[in-house]
Parts: structure tokens; sequence; C-alpha cells
């Protein structure tokens, strides 16, 4: 991101990011739904996440602070096996589709990533943790639309994945009418630790 256009605050997230193969194998079993449901407001494919830990609106300054310490983190941490299977709806209202695999790391990474934040004096406001990847929003009045795509869809169950990175994310929500887009601060690999115990570079 270039410190020189960033706006004075940014809206922040760290997440996981399925690979290109998962996210196809899942976008053609919501096909039909894409047709069906043109109003639904659909998620680009590309922003599809597994939010760990949300932080908020942050002033841009905080982000080189959080920058090493989730490099380290990530370092340090083995990939996580997942997939996405199943489907529900959030206040009958938000399209998600369900993780399965290793949830107990998955907890435990999120649990850690939220103490690092911490530990950099980032203050935020705690969720609990729900593993999913939100697929689309219905529009205002609209309470039948997504729960009927998640009863379509309830069955899926896609192949597993390994975690590759982790993502410090930036979106655009609050910003204007438009859609909300999510673009990555920057994303580190995990277990990048070398043999002899240095971190990664770190910008």
């Amino acid at each position: 991101m270039n410190d020189q256009t960033q706006p004075a605050t940014l809206r922040v997230f760290v997440a996981l990011a399925p690979p290109d193969d998962a996210k196809r194998e899942l976008a053609e079993e919501l096909r039909p739904a894409y047709d069906s449901y043109p109003h639904m407001r659909w998620n680009r494919i590309e922003d599809w996440h597994i939010t760990l830990a949300f932080l908020g609106e942050l002033p841009s300054g905080t982000v080189p602070v959080l920058r090493s310490a989730l490099a380290g983190l990530a370092a340090d941490r083995r990939p996580l096996g997942l997939a996405m299977r199943g489907s529900g709806s959030f206040d009958d209202r938000v399209l998600w589709s369900g993780i399965d695999g290793d949830l107990d790391e998955l907890y435990r990474l999120s649990a850690d990533v939220r103490g690092v934040v911490r530990e950099c004096g980032v203050a935020f406001v705690e969720r609990p943790l729900r593993p999913h990847l939100t697929l689309a929003r219905a529009r205002r009045g609209d309470l039948t639309s997504a729960g009927e795509i998640a009863e379509g869809i309830a069955a899926f169950s896609g192949r597993g994945w390994s975690t590759e990175r982790l993502h410090l994310v930036g979106s655009n929500a609050a910003r204007g009418r438009g859609p909300i887009h999510y673009r990555d601060i920057e994303a580190w690999s995990f277990g990048a630790r070398d043999s002899t115990g240095s971190r990664p570079d770190v910008r």
C-alpha cells in the first residue's frame, strides 16, 4: 500500500484466504444461485476470507507496528488444513459458507493473533470467532433469499486445502455506497522462519 496515498485511517482485519482452486469449486456450486438471485449483493470471489481478528478503524500509523509482530507469528506457525463445508445465514440477510478442518488450531491461531495485536498496544472490540466466508448480503427487507440459497448449498463439502499466508487486510467499508472491496496491506507465509531462527524481512 502506498503510504503517500493511503487515508488517515484504515478499516483493518487479520484473516486467512482460501486458495484459488478451492474458491473456484465453491463458486461453481453457487453458479445457479448467481443466476437465480441477481439482486443479492455478492462478494467478489477474490475477497473471500476467514476473519481471525477484526480491528476496526485504525490510524494508518498503526500498520507498521503490527507488521513485524504478525510476520513473526506467521513464521513460527505451521499451515492449517481447512475446507469449505455447508452454509447458513446470519440475521436472515448474510449468506456464509462454513469452515471445517483443523478448527482447534484455527481458534488457537485467532487467539494468538489477538494477543499479538494487544501486545502492540492496539485496542479493538473482541468478537467471538465464527469461522466462515461471507458470500453475499441480501438487500434490506429481503429476509428469505439468503436462507434459500444456504439451504441449496447446505450439503456442499469442498476439497481440503492448506493455509499459505496470514493476511493483514484493509477495506473501503463505510466509504461510499459502492460494494465493499478488500486488499492486502501485507501477507506473511506460515512457517517462514528459517533454520537459523531468523525472521523473514518485513517492510
